[in-house]
């Protein structure tokens, strides 16, 4: 491949940055979105072409596209999308690793109507199987060393979709052309047409397929654009999975609508992280999830200060590892976010408040209609009055999130929805505040305090009633990472014979400094009685998702039987943790025994 120069020039000093400037930004890059109802973010790289032809735009370790490369494929793989039969609307499911050659597959099959199922590469059988079947491909685009676990899960299908390979497919791409798109190929595709499907985590059950429209993309791009202030200087690491909208949307997107660069890594390393961000003078980083908590774990090491980030944007920095997860990595600013693929709204925590999700200033507060409404875990659903309707949570107190649909007419409050009807029915709450009102449910409690900064609490599914409390998992989890010797913490709950509700059981991972006593007298210290943890488990790593999210329903299915956990089992007593061996087991489940 040709060899460009892939180092930009050091950026100007920037000023401290002002939140209120952050917002401006965010609402001038998208203001103007629906006068331009045909302009997409494939649109927007052509502009970028024309401007700055020889710019890096997408980098892996196999290529460097330039914008001027990037936009000659994307047109290329419109063509070849029309050449192959495929319409606007119809869906494309692509199955590969992070590459930037990803990025141009779904820009260019989209560019011309089609819908591109963005599907998780560490899917197999019936789960791949599923997510294949709620979208419905004419075809799969599948990347060689992903083949042989398709055609795995296709292998009962008689009505298999047609298979693409994308090393032959691309090598085709040669005999095609990268001249300018005509009005033909392209004239009736808008930004209110869908883009792509976007699979939730499957952490409750399988993967729902959200529905992204073109809007929702440029709206993402240019709001984190906005809120990152970013600009052809800069260049965003990107290890996070590109079939995720964190990783394959906002984090793309946002650079490419600014002009910049995006680096993509096929996977996270926290052993190689800071030597690449070194390496590839980023200025910029996108996390997820507890990455920043194995950042955090890992050795010293003379790189990691040594960078040149100005900004690490992401979601899920828990509070409790924010200060030192800043100052140990010298990071001038962090910009946590909360927002979900198919959510109505999202907050930003452009202050850099330690532990907080975002916050929404008054003068926006009209293109943000969230509220937060008290839930009861019993029930599984928001608490209504006397009335009726549903209650909201005063401040301070946790409440489940909501988002107003429809509020204005704003295309930003759609709810776009999942391929079922059934799903997305499911996530919509009426009858909230006033008879006939739709609100969308997160599905994530939360709390807002005196200043207007929301913070996250727990899932719906995970918090839990015990002793007739309810039990954040979240918040328990925390005080035990704070613990002397405790690495990582996964709390859930789990039933326990003639009790109400559930017992809240802990698995953790562990340093050689751990002590169950000092553990006892550091939680009776932080938590309440009812929420510290009955059950123990210690075990040597704790299974995540590929974003990062614990496996909490594995864990809970396994339970705390000794006879079925091979892992060192605890149970709570009056005089401290003790040995949960199968006698104490048998004494618990059969009513002997109360705790």
């Amino acid at each position: 491949m040709t060899r460009i120069d892939i180092t930009p020039e050091a950026p100007v000093a920037r000023a401290a940055p002002s939140a209120n400037k952050a917002w401006l930004r965010a609402l001038d890059r998208t203001a103007r979105l629906d006068q331009a109802p045909r302009r997409l973010l494939a649109d927007v790289v052509e502009d970028w072409a024309q401007t700055q032809p020889n710019a890096p735009a997408l980098l892996d370790d196999a290529e460097i596209l330039t914008y001027a490369a990037l936009a000659a494929r994307v047109r290329a793989y419109a063509r070849w999308a029309r050449a192959a039969g495929l319409a606007k609307g119809d869906v494309v499911a692509l199955l590969a690793p992070n590459t930037a050659d990803y990025m141009a597959i779904w820009l260019g099959l989209t560019r011309i109507g089609a819908v591109v199922a963005l599907i998780n590469t560490n899917l197999r059988g019936a789960a791949l199987a599923h997510c294949l079947a709620v979208a419905q491909p004419r075809g799969v685009i599948v990347a060689e060393g992903l083949a042989s676990p398709l055609a795995e899960a296709l292998a009962d299908r008689p009505d298999a979709p047609p298979i693409w390979r994308q090393a032959a497919l691309r090598a085709g791409l040669a005999g095609l052309s990268a001249a300018p798109f005509s009005d033909d190929l392209t004239a009736d595709v808008t930004l209110a047409d869908p883009a792509l499907l976007i699979y939730t985590s499957g952490t409750t059950g399988l993967p729902k397929a959200a529905r992204v429209s073109h809007h929702r993309v440029m709206s993402w791009s240019g709001w984190f654009a906005g809120l990152m202030d970013a600009t052809p200087d800069d260049r965003l690491y990107d290890c996070l999975p590109m079939y995720h909208s964190v990783g394959g949307v906002v984090a793309t997107g946002a650079l490419l609508v600014a002009g910049g660069s995006v680096v993509l890594r096929e996977r996270f390393s926290a052993s190689r992280f800071w030597e690449e961000v070194a390496q590839w003078n980023c200025t910029l980083f996108q996390y997820i999830g507890e990455l920043c908590r194995y950042l955090l774990a890992a050795p010293a090491s003379d790189v990691e200060r040594g960078h040149r980030l100005r900004l690490a944007c992401g979601n899920g920095l828990s509070g409790d590892i924010w200060t030192a997860f800043k100052d140990r990595f010298a990071l001038p600013q962090i910009l946590e976010f909360y927002a979900a693929t198919e959510g109505n709204f999202s907050l930003y925590n452009v202050e850099g408040e330690p532990g907080a999700i975002g916050r929404i200033p008054g003068f926006i507060s009209h293109r943000f209609p969230a509220a937060l409404v008290a839930f009861d875990p019993a029930t599984g659903a928001p608490l209504r009055g006397a009335d009726g309707l549903c209650v909201r949570s005063a401040r301070g107190e946790p409440g489940e999130a909501i988002g107003r649909i429809n509020a204005g007419g704003d295309p930003a409050h759609r709810f776009e929805g999942y391929t079922s009807a059934a799903e997305s029915e499911k996530k919509i709450l009426r009858g909230v505040f006033e008879p006939g009102d739709a609100w969308l449910r997160t599905g994530d409690l939360m709390r807002q305090d005196a200043r207007g900064f929301f913070y996250f609490v727990d899932r719906v599914g995970d918090t839990f009633r015990w002793k007739g409390e309810n039990v954040a998992t979240t918040e328990v989890a925390q005080a035990l990472c704070e613990a002397p010797g405790v690495r990582e913490a996964c709390v859930f709950g789990v039933e326990i014979p003639g009790c109400d509700g559930k017992a809240g059981m802990a698995a953790l991972v562990v340093g050689e400094d751990f002590d169950l006593t000092a553990l006892s007298a550091h939680l009776a210290a932080r938590l309440p009685a009812y929420a510290r943890p009955v059950i123990l488990r210690l075990t040597a790593d704790l299974a995540m998702t590929e974003t990062f999210k614990q496996k909490k329903a594995d864990l809970a299915r396994e339970g705390y039987d000794p006879s079925r956990v091979s892992d060192p089992l605890f149970l709570a007593l009056p005089e401290g943790y003790r040995a949960l061996d199968r006698a104490l087991f048998e004494a618990l489940v059969t009513g002997a025994l109360r705790v």
